[in-house]
């Protein structure tokens, strides 16, 4: 069943555009789907090539002494190393001119803006360094190079450029293959980069007009292998300490009705995303790599759109382990994501939250009118916590951490307030003055034989709070 539609932009800011060329093959498939990409968002394309002259003249140097005699004689050494030097330095430079130049022409034929990026250095570094620190927007290179041995599905440079870049980064894996073709594969996980993959894939599905089809995976059977595992350790003692058989089969409950339910949930959100454009959504059980490698070989995509990092990304990872799978194993071209987008709070409750009968009840005690307001405190503090269950104990905890003092005073038995009284105490400074004001407006209206704090009785209360000084 469809949420309700969320209303997005759907393009990707693909106005800068770094391609890598060597002129091999991949590379050349490359260039082409740059220029697809390009004249789709009217963006310029800067072709790059790293040489790396110091490298061979350090070569050079360490051959030296298995030159043969002759070439030894000092003036002959001299004369060697200068025809060299002026080999590799003129030589590596007439070769990435013509790499450049190759790429320039395309773009003049189709219109499309160019520049040329010359580096020395060590290829994969010089590369990372220029796609981090020069405001592209997306890199484009070929999974493997000019030298590619048969068997090999991912090269060295390649490997070690996507796990340092920080931009979205598409990688040509088939030289026959054009991206236009389709269909484009989305994989989502609940993160905020995969969905920001989405809007990406939906964009570019926009332009080439292809279908995209999205899938979520989960893996259900890891716990029963770990469970068995632990189960041939335990001795009869520790199984009963550990209430092994009670643990089991709360997690078979937990997992069978749980994890289905959340990873459908992500494929229902990305339904809402994708509005008035139809997606095709599978739910894949197993190792999810795995499961959508298989949806691949099945499917035949031109694309596959996945989030560099997953849902259970830490700051210190610079891959995932789905996306480092998938980047290695697939056949089609791989965009890996690092665009960013958190569909709105409610969405994602929607389908992944759900409320106990306490905590549903504790809620009636909010006012109507920070009803709503106090809802959305409560369920953004539970998603950053983890929880998928909102019970009476979540609510009490994010009441106390979130709600401003004004909110967690109305849920209780005592005065009530009106909204106007409410939103006048907020206009007070927030710690301790609001406090101090909202104790003595309440010991006002005490005084005044009332439980309803309206703006005049809060009005009196922050007169009587100025007197002492509080407000």
């Amino acid at each position: 069943m469809k949420t309700n539609h969320e209303k997005v932009e759907l393009s990707p800011n693909y106005q800068s555009i770094l391609l890598a060329t060597d002129s091999s093959d991949y590379s050349n498939r490359a260039l082409t789907e740059s220029v697809a990409i390009a004249k789709a968002y009217n963006a310029k394309i800067t072709g790059v090539h790293v040489y790396a002259a110091k490298l061979h003249d350090m070569r050079f140097r360490q051959m030296e002494g298995g030159l043969p005699e002759h070439f030894r004689k000092e003036q002959e050494l001299e004369r060697q190393r200068g025809v060299h030097d002026d080999l590799i330095t003129r030589g590596l430079s007439i070769i990435t001119d013509s790499y450049l130049d190759q790429i320039e022409q395309v773009c003049e034929r189709e219109n499309i803006r160019f520049g040329r990026c010359s580096l020395e250095g060590k290829n994969y570094s010089a590369l990372v360094k220029e796609a981090n620190n020069n405001g592209y927007e997306l890199l484009v290179m070929g999974a493997r190079g000019v030298g590619a041995i048969a068997g090999s599905r991912l090269g060295t440079v390649c490997e070690r450029v996507v796990r340092r870049t920080d931009i979205d980064t598409l990688v040509i894996k088939d030289p026959q293959r054009s991206l236009t073709e389709g269909p484009i594969v989305v994989a989502v996980d609940g993160s905020a980069r995969s969905y920001g993959g989405l809007l990406t894939a939906l964009s570019l599905a926009t332009h080439w007009n292809v279908p995209v089809k999205v899938v979520a995976a989960f893996d259900p059977y890891f716990h029963y292998v770990a469970f068995n595992r632990i189960a041939g350790v335990l001795s009869k003692e520790a199984a009963k300490v550990f209430k092994f058989k009670e643990q089991e089969k709360l997690h078979e409950e937990i997992i069978d009705s749980g994890l289905a339910k959340i990873y459908q949930g992500y494929l229902s959100i990305a339904e809402s995303v994708a509005a008035e454009k139809t997606v095709e959504t599978s739910l894949l059980d197993g190792k999810p790599y795995d499961a959508i490698e298989k949806y691949c070989q099945k499917i035949k995509p031109s694309l596959l759109v996945i989030g560099k990092l997953g849902i259970h990304a830490d700051a210190e990872l610079d891959i995932g382990g789905n996306a480092e799978n998938l980047l290695r194993n697939v056949d089609c071209a791989v965009l890996l994501s690092q665009r960013q987008y958190q569909p709105r709070l409610d969405l994602m409750a929607d389908v992944t939250t759900s409320w106990t009968e306490e905590a549903e009840k504790r809620m009636e005690r909010v006012p109507s009118f920070v009803r709503n307001m106090a809802r959305m405190a409560i369920l953004r503090y539970a998603q950053e916590q983890g929880h998928t269950v909102i019970t009476e104990g979540i609510v009490e905890e994010a009441t106390a951490q979130l709600m401003p003092k004004a909110e967690i005073v109305a849920t209780h038995d005592a005065p009530h307030w009106q909204a106007a009284a409410l939103a006048r105490l907020m206009r007070v400074p927030e710690g301790f003055m609001r406090e101090r004001t909202r104790e003595c407006i309440e010991n006002y209206a005490h005084q005044q034989g009332t439980d309803e704090i309206t703006l005049e009785v809060a009005e009196q209360g922050i007169a009587l709070a100025r007197s002492k000084g509080m407000e």
